[in-house]
């Protein structure tokens, strides 16, 4: 294709979105709503998604030592602890902060004036980096020389996976409805503009012109709608996530909640609504002009 014949078909395209004023800014319109619902819905299952990371960090696992160490000795199981791969923290409590810790759960020093720190044992207080991989990793920690014991909440490790694979599935349906709902808005939008030129086309095919020829300015069009409609949604977005996580920070009873700064998603919100409209804008028209391409 010439240069110059791309710098037509270029004008036309651009000419397009403002010759179809009404139906591209209803097009943009109704883009920048499905981007938003998607991006919003995307940015809370996020936001979801890290607080359970969060809590799974705090599913604590403990590990008793063996009654017969000595606190020195007890300190150096934490070594071999530690060199577990799938260990994020290996925290020593010694006995008596085991005792002081019970005493001061229970609420009452005086009931439990007498109790020895030697009731309890020396322990370690572990994290893990995989909370799906629990099982196998306190296999590892019942191997250790000097563990008597483990302790470890199984139901709760295999709750946060079950939450995490729902909101995994529920995310990808809801995406790919509002992807579709999106590229079939711009499709018909570009359709529509087609009607009204349907007879410009036929006489293009009749002196000679080629498909690419007649397509490209109609896939500039919706590329252009495309891009647009992301632009706005992104900014949209980022003044709306900000506004909400601003009132969630004033709110006592929220405070439990903790919402990501938007600086921390912004490259991939952005990127995830650049490529979204290229690919809502491009395919949208290419699929649309099909069926006039066979005058």
């Amino acid at each position: 294709m010439k240069k110059n014949n791309i710098g037509y078909l270029l004008r036309e395209g651009v000419r397009g979105v403002f010759l179809h004023g009404f139906m591209s800014f209803a097009a943009i319109c109704v883009t920048v709503a499905c981007l938003i619902i998607m991006g919003s819905f995307t940015l809370i299952l996020y936001n979801l998604n890290e607080m359970i990371v969060e809590l799974e960090r705090e599913n604590e696992v403990l590990v008793y030592i063996d009654e017969t160490y000595s606190e020195a000795r007890a300190k150096s199981v934490g070594s071999q602890i530690n060199l577990i791969s799938n260990v994020r923290e290996a925290t020593f409590v010694s006995r008596q902060e085991a005792l002081d810790a019970f005493i001061e759960e229970q609420g009452s020093s005086k009931l439990f004036s007498g109790l020895e720190s030697d009731t309890f044992r020396d322990r370690y207080i572990v994290t893990m980096e995989n909370n799906a991989l629990v099982e196998q990793t306190v296999e590892k920690l019942r191997a250790i020389d000097g563990v008597a014991d483990v302790s470890a909440h199984y139901e709760i490790s295999r709750g946060f996976q079950t939450v995490q694979r729902v909101l995994n599935v529920a995310s990808g349906i809801i995406i790919a409805v509002l992807f579709v709902v999106s590229l079939f808005i711009i499709s018909n939008t570009v359709k529509l503009a087609m009607y009204s030129r349907s007879e410009e086309i036929g006489i293009m095919k009749i002196v000679g012109a080629t498909n690419s020829f007649i397509r490209f300015p109609f896939v500039v069009e919706g590329f252009i709608i495309g891009l647009l409609a992301a632009a706005v949604a992104f900014f949209l977005e980022w003044g709306l996530y900000d506004f909400l996580a601003a009132k969630i920070a004033q709110i006592d009873t929220l405070q439990l909640i903790t919402v990501v700064p938007f600086r921390e998603v912004i490259e991939l919100i952005a990127i995830a609504y650049a490529i979204t409209g290229f690919v809502v804008g491009v395919f949208g028209s290419l699929l649309s002009i099909r069926k006039f391409l066979n005058v």
